[in-house]
């Protein structure tokens, strides 16, 4: 709040309006390895007089607990967006996370609504989603899964609706393609314990221990990269496999709370921070995990790349009064009008690119229509190649304004800088289009989307 740099009750001017364009439509706290060491009554009262503590998982530094619970609500608030709130199974207890919800939900007469009251909140908040521990097979506790079912049942129990915030309780699911773990969860809960369970999925390039660069990369190492994020389609129709044998009304989904691109550090940044940049090479790679969202948006509810500023696939790099918008945040831009739009199915032929042993599909795609509005949007991995799209309507439809068009290209290194902050930005152009077909060009390396204005 006492910063120069302009911001709204500590929440920084430029970063609230800049993701506010994008439309986010929900955000995770305070999610992940730090929720399962995060005792929520550090962070609420007098900012003074907070508790301070050593963050041990991420560069271990001084948490001063300045940003708690009521800062986080009024985040969101400030974003117009859902909350998602984490809880602490990990560490935690189950009295701690039944005062939370208390905390945050109950309107009337209780220890924990007088103490939020008394901490200058005088109505509850809505909690849409809340997190019933994270990453319980590691970080969150190194849990079998048998063990962390039985912790589960139990701490969301406790978890009680308060007036009409019915929680949408979510079960910590697996990692990556640890099916087992999915098969011993879905065995012992239902839809009376939880909405959804979560998937956790990084796109690595290299390894644990050497992920590569962000930046510096040769032609294998990118279709690697793609290869590996596309792996991503096969790992949660697998998880789906088996949560249909013990869930076959599907009245459990999925929930995708972490993906993204996780490569080495900037050199000369702190390990723990996990700052890296962000090129056209990552823009490619969110386009397709939200295409292969989007195809299965049925059975899942909600995905959630991993960081938002500063970490990671971030949306945005900050440096004092200094804000970079990455190619990830226009490709989140340019995917907005999916967002409470349904489904259309639809389909294009396979086209196989690639370095040396590695093939991968160069397009991907989605389609919804939302009142009278399509939406279609393409990625092309292909280093080299353009490739043309054949835009092909199965019924008559006639256009009733000009066809909008973004595409998202350049170099895979290029990146935006605080010293290039515009180097890679989507150019717009409109387009008047007859008939139910139309051939759509798509550059190498680029991401595409077409808006149409439509009616039958």
């Amino acid at each position: 709040e006492d910063s120069p740099i302009p911001n709204k009750n500590g929440m920084r001017t430029d970063v609230v309006e800049a993701l506010k364009e994008i439309k986010v439509p929900v955000l995770r706290w305070p999610g992940g390895c730090f929720a399962d060491e995060y005792h929520w009554m550090d962070g609420v009262g007098p900012k003074e007089s907070r508790k301070k503590m050593i963050n041990t998982h991420w560069g271990g530094v001084t948490e001063d607990n300045s940003f708690g619970t009521h800062e986080d609500f009024e985040l969101c608030d400030q974003l117009g967006c859902k909350t998602y709130v984490n809880g602490n199974v990990g560490s935690g207890s189950v009295r701690e996370m039944s005062d939370w919800v208390e905390y945050m939900t109950l309107d009337g007469v209780s220890p924990m609504a007088d103490l939020r009251k008394k901490n200058g909140r005088e109505k509850p908040w809505r909690v849409d989603y809340f997190g019933v521990g994270n990453e319980n097979w590691g970080c969150g506790g190194n849990m079998d899964p048998e063990y962390y079912a039985s912790e589960y049942k139990r701490y969301q129990q406790f978890c009680k609706d308060c007036g009409d915030n019915h929680l949408y309780k979510i079960a910590c699911g697996p990692n990556s393609d640890d099916y087992h773990w999915t098969e011993e969860l879905m065995k012992r809960i239902n839809r009376l314990h939880a909405r959804a369970i979560s998937l956790h999925y990084y796109t690595v390039l290299g390894n644990w221990e050497h992920k590569g660069s962000a930046t510096e990369f040769d032609d294998k190492e990118y279709y690697i990269t793609i290869q590996k994020t596309l792996h991503i389609a096969d790992i949660i129709d697998k998880h789906l496999e088996i949560m249909d044998k013990y869930d076959p009304e599907h009245d459990i989904s999925l929930i995708v709370d972490e993906w993204g691109t996780w490569y080495d550090v900037e050199p000369g940044t702190n390990p723990g921070f996990l700052y890296q940049q962000n090129t056209i090479r990552d823009a490619i790679v969110a386009a397709a995990n939200l295409n292969i969202f989007n195809a299965r948006c049925d059975r899942i509810s909600m995905a959630n790349i991993a960081q938002m500023i500063n970490v990671l696939q971030a949306m945005i790099l900050t440096e004092g009064n200094d804000i970079v918008k990455t190619p990830t945040y226009y490709v989140f831009g340019m995917y907005k009008n999916h967002q409470g739009a349904e489904l259309v199915e639809s389909s294009v032929d396979e086209v196989t690119v690639g370095s040396d042993d590695i093939s991968v599909g160069a397009v991907s795609q989605s389609v919804s229509v939302k009142d009278d509005t399509v939406t279609i949007t393409l990625s092309n991995a292909s280093l080299n190649d353009e490739v043309e799209v054949k835009i092909e309507f199965s019924e008559n439809v006639l256009f009733t304004r000009p066809v909008e068009i973004t595409v998202l290209t350049g170099d895979v290194h290029a990146c935006n800088t605080f010293d290039n902050p515009e180097n890679i930005v989507p150019e717009h152009m409109t387009d008047d289009w007859n008939g139910v077909e139309r051939i759509v060009k798509l550059p190498a390396a680029s991401v595409v989307t077409v808006i149409c204005h439509v009616r039958k």
